[in-house]
């Protein structure tokens, strides 16, 4: 079955086409939240969310306007921002770089466990999660998520021209902390 025959049987009250839709795309869902919250039980709540919403709104759901990936990870996406918004998560650059700074002085004085791969993308790891979250989400859904510009943008309800903004502000900002934290090593 296709989304748009899946969400019609949703609408009406087909518990086997939701289940179908939510096995689909609960993985995708859950990376996307988890990328954005880092924590394991907000993002199972945030994913139960998504799809109680999908189960309530799915004849607002308009397969002309986006793909049913695009309009759940829009949902998704709206919940995370909500949920951050409400428990004062919301990371500022200033916040960010006095992060990396505290990062880059526990990685220079733990080289053993940070100079082999594993060490590094940890590190790289923490670096993304200290992203303002408009960043990270661009990011994520580029580069984690597969989206296209175009979908990512609509997702995030930006223009395209605002999303490769994001994406290139928050490569140049993991670019130049993880530089820092470099420097901070070979300096030790």
């Amino acid at each position: 079955m296709t989304d748009e025959e899946l969400m019609l049987a949703v609408c009406e009250g087909d518990r086997s086409a939701y289940q179908t839709i939510v096995n689909q795309h609960l993985k995708s869902i859950s990376h996307y939240a988890f990328r954005i919250l880092g924590n394991q039980k907000d993002t199972e709540d945030i994913s139960q969310e998504v799809f109680l919403r999908l189960w309530i709104n799915a004849r607002k759901w308009n397969p002309e306007k986006a793909k049913l990936s695009t309009w759940l990870h829009r949902i998704a996406h709206n919940l995370c921002i909500d949920y951050l918004r409400k428990h004062g998560r919301v990371q500022t650059q200033e916040s960010f770089e006095e992060e990396i700074e505290q990062i880059s002085s526990s990685y220079g004085s733990n080289n053993d466990s940070s100079s082999d791969d594993g060490g590094k993308l940890q590190l790289l790891k923490q670096a993304m999660d200290l992203l303002p979250e408009s960043q990270r989400s661009a990011l994520s859904l580029c580069h984690y998520q597969g989206f296209s510009n175009k979908e990512a943008a609509a997702i995030m309800n930006i223009s395209i021209t605002a999303l490769e903004s994001a994406i290139a502000r928050a490569k140049r900002s993991l670019r130049d902390q993880l530089l820092i934290v470099d420097e901070h090593k070979q300096g030790d």
